[in-house]
């Protein structure tokens, strides 16, 4: 069973910037679409970024374009996520998903198999 635990989540100023991590442990996270989500104070969960086996293609939530970039190491069995020009209202819990039979295409529609448990972001002064 494929294991996912996110870090680098913590406090920032807005404008700030910080890189999640995704490691999945107990498989080849290169058979895997892998997708970020996130959860906000009293907001239900919302994808955010996503990308498929190979690095390609990727799909976004259109509040992030142009601040958050997603990219994948599959030799580290490692997803990032950068978040740069961080805004208050990108606070929450943030989560990676992976899954074999899905693809980012249809993202964020339900199908993700595998969950992390989350890394908290707050961005605030």
């Amino acid at each position: 069973q494929l294991r996912l635990v996110e870090s680098g989540g913590g406090l920032v100023q807005p404008g700030g910037s910080l890189r999640l991590s995704c490691v999945a442990s107990g498989g080849t996270l290169a058979d895997y679409a892998v997708g970020w989500f996130r959860q906000g104070p009293g907001k239900v969960r919302e994808g955010v970024f996503c990308i498929n086996q190979r690095g390609t293609p990727k799909a976004y939530n259109p509040s992030v374009e142009g601040r958050f970039s997603i990219s994948r190491e599959d030799a580290y069995n490692t997803v990032w996520l950068q978040m740069d020009k961080l805004k208050p209202e990108d606070t929450g819990v943030y989560l990676c998903a992976a899954a074999t039979e899905y693809s980012c295409a249809a993202f964020p529609a339900p199908g993700m198999t595998n969950w992390g448990k989350g890394a908290l972001v707050t961005v605030s002064t």
